[in-house]
């Protein structure tokens, strides 16, 4: 069948291009791509704020310059060696949650489009990835043990959210 051009071509309207623009970020906003970078930046930023909170908390004093003591070390070198050490924990950390939130997120939304299905099996099978993923440099039985501990963890944090999403028990009297 031949094309036949319709006369007067269609012409979408102000509102049609407006919700089609809406429609196009929306569906960039819910790509895999961008969940995962935008889950990886929030876990940077929570990762070095935790390590900062658990840092001024610290117990363990670092050693000061050259094996002298820190508290025999003026004020403003105690500061510095301190928030020298304080940083460098706080870089680690927020580059581990980065990756983990970046790797699970990106993970989860691929697994859940390529299941179409929103469940706790998607979570468990991200947090194994993921587990597993992050402990490969270190063997198979390493990467099994991840695996297996990072599915059990985002099974029971899936769980523990989606708690209230199930029906009421039939014996429920509220």
């Amino acid at each position: 069948m031949p094309f036949i051009p319709h006369f007067p071509p269609h012409v979408p309207t102000e509102e049609e291009i407006v919700l089609q623009q809406m429609q196009m970020g929306e569906d960039f906003w819910k790509s895999c791509p961008v969940k995962g970078v935008l889950a990886g930046g929030a876990g940077f930023v929570l990762g070095g704020a935790f390590s900062l909170l658990m840092g001024s908390m610290a117990y363990d004093v670092p050693v000061g310059l050259g094996g002298q003591p820190l508290s025999t070390l003026p004020l403003k070198e105690q500061m510095r060696v301190q928030a020298r050490e304080l940083g460098g924990k706080m870089w680690g950390s927020a580059k581990s949650f980065g990756k983990i939130g970046g790797i699970f997120s990106s993970v989860e939304c691929s697994v859940e489009a390529l299941r179409a299905k929103n469940d706790i099996w998607n979570g468990i099978a991200s947090g194994c990835m993921t587990g597993g993923a992050l402990a490969i440099k270190s063997g198979p039985q390493a990467a099994l043990s991840g695996c297996a501990a990072f599915a059990a963890f985002s099974g029971a944090i899936d769980l523990y959210m989606r708690k209230d999403e199930r029906p009421p028990a039939d014996n429920d009297e509220d």
